[in-house]
This record gives C-alpha cells, structure tokens and sequence, in this order.
C-alpha cells in the first residue's frame, strides 16, 4: 500500500468488503510506545446499527476497527469485516 498522509484519511468515508457504508472516519488511534497503529475511530452513518457490524463502539459509540483490517485506501477506506 502506498504511503499517505493522515491528514487526508480525516473524513474519509468506510466502507466494509461486503458494501456496506459504515461512516466517516473520526480518527486513528496507535501505541505511544510502540507507535503501532491500533483502531480506526469512525463516525457511524445513522442509518446503520452497530450491533450489527461486528466491531466493538467506544464510549461515544464510534466502531473501532482494528488496522489490520484495513484492505484498501481510495475513494473509500475499505475493511473487512
């Protein structure tokens, strides 16, 4: 995967493989020690139920997506789910 810059990644939209529109990303989260990135923070659209997308919420109700999930970068942020 090319390099890019995390500015540009801000509110970006996420979709999972499978189609599904699942929001906008929020931010990314990462190890202070290890600088490893962890999760992507994402906004949920209103229409979609997170209880049913298969990733944890935080207290704020993002999904937190693990990284490693993440398949491609374009015109959409693209995860498996």
């Amino acid at each position: 995967m090319a390099d890019i810059l995390a500015e540009n990644l801000s509110g970006k939209a996420v979709m999972g493989s499978d189609g599904t529109e699942l929001g906008d990303l929020y931010n990314i989260t990462m190890d202070l020690k290890t600088g490893e990135l962890r999760n992507l923070l994402v906004s949920p659209h209103e229409q979609l139920d997170p209880g049913r997308v298969g990733f944890a919420a935080d207290d704020r109700g993002r999904l937190k997506i693990p990284v490693g999930n993440v398949q491609a970068v374009k015109d959409y942020i693209v995860v498996s789910r």
